[in-house]
């Protein structure tokens, strides 16, 4: 998976078209993330001891990692991502577009 927690992305497809934001969390085997504000879902509570009337609760649900791309922090465009071996022999993420180390 080449996306991390904390990086920033923005989204390309879907009700949340445009909109950015940082990710959460990653579910590598799954090729999915959770991104900040975005791809609410709502679960309805049933009623229970602790919460006598039920309700409604929002949650951030998983997005596909193919529907979000990375957000260059340099150049701040969004950006495919490569990797380029340092010389000390650490493999590091480059933006595709400025060439710089993200």
């Amino acid at each position: 998976m080449r996306l991390k927690k904390n990086d920033t992305v923005t989204i390309r497809v879907g009700k949340d078209r445009g909109k950015k934001g940082k990710v959460l969390k990653t579910f590598p085997t799954e090729n999915r993330v959770i991104v900040e504000g975005i791809n609410y879902s709502t679960m309805y509570l049933r009623p229970n001891q602790e919460n006598p009337k039920g309700g409604l609760a929002k949650f951030e649900a998983k997005i596909q990692t193919s529907n979000v791309q990375l957000v260059c922090p340099k150049c701040s465009k969004p950006t495919r991502i490569g990797h380029q071996i340092l010389a000390d022999g650490t493999k590091q993420r480059i933006c595709k577009q400025c060439q710089e180390i993200i």
